[in-house]
């Protein structure tokens, strides 16, 4: 406590304008810090969960579509050890589709300014999924079955009916999956063009507010030394009136210089 005050009495006191200039500059700093930390997040937001997550969902895309193209191939498939090696990798394809879809959901879903909702479109989007996935999982068990029948003719029909399946049935809810996931990429462009615009517009205003702020400071530095007030000159040293001078004033007296004396008998005189 004692060095405190004593450098707080060493120290000199700051005027006003040196005061008001000091706020100035910090305000202005952290403006600009804490503009630049709201767009770092929205950069980053932008890539972790929008680029990235279109990208994901381009992945599902092509996962669907691989999906349904080994139904297809199962259902060419001439004997029952090509349909097993076929088919055997369909559960990890549908598991690996599941997965990418809730990853995507455990992500910040938002609304757009136009209106469009993420946890809408991403909702569709598995509601289609859920479809399509039961339609080509009843494919998938008529073919299993036609490899097993009792007999040529049952066979022929289960295999008949799993095609009629797989064209009538599993085809418009694969479509279905498609264009809900058309409407959730569009989604994700729009609310990363929200994102990027309220980027711009804390940058554009950020930037004013400091060229503002800088002519400001400017402006004060220039014109403090102008305001400060005269200090009155100082009357050169009159000499020490004599009374009796006349007019009421009063006059130096001269001092007369005594004369020296050698001879101390005449220094009395």
């Amino acid at each position: 406590m004692i060095v405190i005050r004593r450098l707080s009495s060493l120290l000199p006191r700051p005027s006003w304008k040196q005061v008001v200039v000091s706020i100035l500059i910090a305000g202005l700093g952290l403006m600009g810090a804490r503009a630049l930390s709201q767009v770092n997040q929205d950069i980053t937001l932008m890539y972790t969960e929008y680029t990235l997550g279109a990208t994901e969902l381009a992945h599902v895309s092509a996962d669907v579509i691989r999906f349904r193209t080994t139904i297809i191939r199962s259902l060419e498939a001439k004997t029952k050890q090509d349909f097993e090696r076929i088919t055997v990798g369909l559960p990890e394809q549908r598991a690996r589709i599941q997965h990418a879809i809730d990853r995507y959901a455990a992500a910040s879903l938002r609304v757009s300014r136009s209106g469009r909702s993420e946890v809408d479109d991403l909702r569709a989007v598995k509601s289609s999924l859920d479809d399509y996935f039961q339609a080509a999982s009843k494919t998938m068990t008529l073919l299993t079955q036609a490899w097993i029948a009792a007999s040529p003719q049952e066979a022929a029909a289960l295999r008949q009916q799993a095609e009629v399946q797989a064209a009538d049935n599993s085809g418009p809810k694969l479509i279905q999956v498609s264009l809900a996931l058309d409407r959730l990429l569009e989604t994700i462009a729009d609310v990363a063009k929200d994102l990027r615009d309220e980027g711009t517009q804390t940058l554009r205003d950020t930037s004013n507010l400091l060229v503002v702020g800088s002519f400001l400071i400017a402006a004060l530095n220039l014109f403090s030394g102008s305001l400060r007030p005269s200090l009155p000159t100082p009357s050169p040293q009159t000499a020490a009136p004599v009374p009796g001078s006349g007019n009421g004033e009063t006059a130096v007296r001269p001092r007369r210089p005594e004369k020296e004396f050698a001879d101390p008998a005449l220094r009395q005189n």
